[in-house]
């Protein structure tokens, strides 16, 4: 801690990140021991994060993650947009196909940024605020793959480090994606979908290439 910097806030926060790292919640004993501070300070900040809606309590006593964060985090997806935009511009560019920075809403996979080339003939129609389920695509399977502990290379089906997909959201396109890692409080993946009925090799390690530097540009 400095001069410039405040000490409750700092505590506050620490709280939030390490309710988010939980699927349990925290007790109070809990989180004094994780901030090493006493149960009294643990109550106060509790409070306060409470009285804001960040912060909601069990019947248990066991603090959770409040609904109040879904209102800020709607703010991150413009930002999250902005910082991907360089990266997809120059992705959609050089394949010539449409490309798309896809995050985790819920259950399903939700376009929050879309480019499409400028030099194409045809290319797939793709939007931003378009949803499908995590299982379906190579958007949401790219996500799910990197949810999946490390494997031997000789077991791991996604060694490459990318998905593809052919014709499961829409017939005669297919998809190449590859997830965002490294990015704390992010969970995405970056990828193009055209209309072919293969795609092409250097697409994989182009996507990779892609999803590496937004995920450089959101840290």
């Amino acid at each position: 801690m400095t001069a410039e910097t405040s000490q409750t806030l700092d505590r506050g926060l620490r709280v939030l990140k390490l309710l988010a790292d939980t699927d349990h919640g925290l007790t109070v004993t809990e989180l004094s021991h994780k901030l090493g501070v006493n149960r009294t300070v643990v109550y106060r900040l509790l409070a306060t994060l409470e009285q804001h809606a960040l912060v909601r309590r069990d019947l248990g006593g066991r603090a959770r993650v409040g609904l109040g964060v879904l209102g800020l985090g709607r703010q991150v997806h413009p930002l999250v947009r902005e910082a991907a935009m360089p990266a997809l511009r120059a992705l959609a560019e050089d394949i010539g196909a449409t490309a798309h920075l896809t995050l985790v809403d819920g259950a399903e996979a939700l376009a929050v940024a879309v480019v499409e080339p400028t030099w194409t003939d045809y290319h797939v129609a793709y939007r931003a605020g378009f949803r499908h389920p995590l299982e379906r695509g190579a958007a949401g399977k790219a996500i799910l793959s990197a949810r999946r502990p490390p494997q031997p290379p000789d077991e791991d089906e996604d060694a490459p480090g990318y998905t593809l997909t052919h014709g499961e959201l829409e017939a005669g396109a297919c998809g190449a994606a590859a997830p965002l890692l490294g990015v704390t409080g992010v969970e995405g993946s970056v990828g193009v979908v055209m209309l072919a009925d293969v795609v092409p090799e250097r697409v994989g390690e182009r996507v990779m290439h892609a999803a590496r530097e937004v995920a450089e540009a959101l840290r």
